[in-house]
């Protein structure tokens, strides 16, 4: 039974270190849009506004992903809360886990490719 506590606290170590690097993002994502308003409220040439839309657009997608990947975070820590200690330690949760793992592997690939896009457009703009 000690070993399964320990499997699961390993579990819930990796879903809580997600949701914390998931809401930096959203609130890194507010922030992005606040500079894209800046930038739009200044009168650049009409240049600086076609990324800038872009921009807008996919800030909304990865809004959208966060809170999707959030979502199975939380379903997944609610699992693990509702485990059945007597059960065998088969590796069921871990193996239920990878699929968001590689969601998340995903998600932080992309995030920090738009995150480099967008600090290159910022320091071109601004």
């Amino acid at each position: 039974m000690q070993t399964k506590v320990l499997y699961l606290s390993d579990l819930k170590f990796n879903l809580e270190t997600w949701r914390r690097e998931l809401r930096f993002h959203f609130n890194e994502m507010d922030t992005f849009q606040e500079k894209l308003e800046e930038i739009a409220s200044r009168e650049f040439s009409k240049e600086s506004l076609i990324p800038l839309e872009g921009f807008q657009n996919r800030i909304m997608l990865e809004k959208s992903a966060i809170s999707k990947l959030s979502h199975k975070c939380k379903a997944k820590m609610k699992n693990i809360n509702h485990v059945n200690y007597q059960e065998d330690l088969d590796g069921r949760l871990q193996n239920e886990q990878s699929p968001l793992r590689d969601d998340m592997k995903t998600y932080i690939k992309l995030h920090y490719e738009l995150k480099e896009e967008m600090m290159d457009y910022f320091l071109e703009w601004l």
